[in-house]
């Protein structure tokens, strides 16, 4: 039976967490570097050091079309895991918005989200993929793969326009990229994590069931959503801004056809591109990861210089510095949030944590998912909280 607690932070704001076991209660960074498949440790400003994780392309991914934008091979950074965790991985999908016309997206493949060619060599794995145990005590030792985002669709797409020269074919790199690492000992998984964050995040929702099928019933799979749950809301000036920008990626790769066919078969394909009406259709075990003010919604979906042309809400926007008539519609806001994960929340194998920060993306960074930087009032931290989560520790 599930329960709900409700707990106020110094900044008078709500924390609700929901662990599918029962218990309820309240961006990228990237190095240069010339490594394949190697790491090396770096030291950041505060003189820690920082796992940094070089580039794998898969060659073999042009033969099948599976290829970024620009036609290049995909990528990932691969961490090879030890002792307890050698059987066991973490798939990081990269997140980084979308392209939402042909125009847009052939300025996209001229960048490292479009093409491998352009991509850093090296990244940074921290939060969710570090390798110290006082950072990350359940997923430290795992192997960890980071895959690169080069298609602009959530790896979504199977097309191409061949007048533009771009290649819609994110759902092929996904396959090819899993068939690889299946190659090199994903096969013998005892447990896998798929998550992502951002548009990585609405990446890990909709291939998640794809991923659980790559394995025998023995591996447990779980996958993970972190700010990857964008709601089809109405901004301050009235109209749909998000809609309209997926309306343009739908439309500009042809996604009628990739989406999930239990969604489309009663919904337009727009609507099956937004997490809330594809999220109670899967049936691996999910977990959400969002904050009810997520800043990269509050400054692209609710108030967009669109709809804010007198940029009345910069404040609010860019440093949550928000009035009271604007806090009243971000109080809205996030009731739509929890309204929409309602039915999603009362399934047993899934889990939801609906922070208050102000953030977008709690998982990749050491200050949000270390355990011992949780806001007051919060009981756990958040990687306490996934573990519980998928290690199914919590008690109903």
């Amino acid at each position: 039976m599930y329960a709900l607690l409700w707990s106020w932070s110094f900044t008078g704001l709500f924390l609700l967490s929901i662990l599918a076991n029962g218990v309820m209660g309240s961006d990228e960074m990237d190095l240069f570097n010339s490594f394949n498949d190697t790491y090396a440790f770096v030291k950041q400003d505060d003189d820690a050091d920082v796992l940094a994780v070089g580039l794998t392309l898969v060659q073999a991914a042009t033969a099948e079309g599976s290829v970024c934008l620009d036609g290049s091979v995909p990528g990932y950074h691969l961490y090879h895991g030890y002792g307890s965790g050698v059987n066991n991985w973490i798939i990081q999908l990269q997140g980084g918005a979308w392209c939402d016309s042909i125009e847009d997206c052939q300025n996209r493949k001229r960048s490292s989200y479009g093409s491998s060619t352009l991509m850093e060599k090296q990244l940074n794995f921290t939060g969710l993929l570090s390798n110290k145990a006082a950072e990350n005590p359940d997923f430290y030792n795992w192997n960890k793969v980071k895959v690169r985002y080069c298609d602009g669709a959530s790896f979504s797409g199977d097309s191409e326009n061949k007048t533009a020269q771009l290649q819609f074919r994110g759902k092929r790199i996904f396959l090819a990229v899993m068939e690889d690492l299946m190659a090199k000992g994903m096969c013998q998984a005892k447990q896998a994590l798929l998550n992502g964050c951002s548009s990585g995040g609405l990446s890990a929702i909709l291939r998640c069931d794809d991923f659980k099928s790559l394995f025998p019933l023995t591996t447990k799979v779980k996958c993970m959503s972190d700010a990857g749950f964008f709601l089809d809301a109405v901004d301050i000036s009235g109209a749909r801004s998000l809609r309209r920008m997926y309306s343009g990626v739908v439309n500009a790769q042809g996604l009628q056809n990739t989406l999930p066919r239990t969604c489309t078969s009663h919904l337009d394909p727009t609507s099956c591109f937004f997490p809330q009406n594809i999220i109670n259709q899967v049936k691996t075990p999910l977990f959400i990861l969002n904050s009810a003010f997520d800043s990269w919604q509050i400054e692209n979906s609710i108030a967009p210089p669109s709809a804010d042309p007198s940029d009345s809400w910069h404040n609010c926007s860019s440093s949550f510095t928000c009035n009271a008539s604007q806090m009243q519609f971000l109080e809205g806001f996030k009731m739509s949030m929890l309204d929409a994960l309602k039915t999603f929340s009362m399934s047993s194998k899934n889990g939801m944590f609906i922070s208050s920060r102000w953030a977008h993306c709690l998982a990749e960074r050491k200050d949000t998912w270390f355990p011992g930087n949780s806001q007051p009032g919060e009981d756990k931290g958040i990687a306490v909280v996934v573990g519980d989560w998928y290690f199914e520790r919590a008690k109903k």
